[in-house]
């Protein structure tokens, strides 16, 4: 008679299937950081896209009376609005993607707006305002890249 052992599991198996059990619990929470990250890049996105069309609702006129005619404000103004509805829209595709492009196109437009607050204030006029909620925003992407960063492995 062939008699067929049946085999009981090790304690080492248990172990290591117990293990592998609480790894994949460990996984779910692996990313925390980097879901933040994308959260608020997806955040900012909308935001951006707002700026941006609020700076084409400028240009084309669908907000501000006569005297606010983009026609006749200054030409630094001008320049600077323009730039604004192009590279708000832009960034905010790079955002809404989490690419590193849309980041440093974002990053460019946080860095933009204050210089012109802080160094033209006859452009939109200098608001302090504006410079302290952008460098909370800067802030507060630089702290959850490094947070996500320091989650991944080298």
């Amino acid at each position: 008679m062939s008699e067929t052992p049946s085999r009981e599991p090790s304690p080492r198996d248990r172990a290591m299937s117990v293990a592998a059990i609480s790894s994949e619990r460990a996984d779910n929470h692996d990313n925390d950081w980097t879901q933040r990250l994308v959260l608020f890049l997806r955040v900012m996105a909308v935001l951006s896209v707002i700026k941006g069309l609020y700076h084409w609702a400028q240009i084309t006129g669908f907000i501000g009376g006569e005297d606010d005619a983009f026609e006749s404000q200054a030409m630094a103004w001008q320049t600077a609005t323009v730039y604004f509805a192009v590279i708000e829209l832009v960034a905010a595709v790079g955002l809404w993607l989490a690419t590193p492009w849309g980041a440093v196109v974002w990053l460019t437009t946080v860095v933009s707006m204050a210089v012109i607050e802080l160094m033209f204030p006859a452009i939109y006029g200098g608001s302090l305002v504006i410079v302290s909620i952008e460098a909370l925003l800067l802030a507060a992407y630089l702290a959850l890249a490094w947070m996500a960063a320091r989650e991944r492995p080298p």
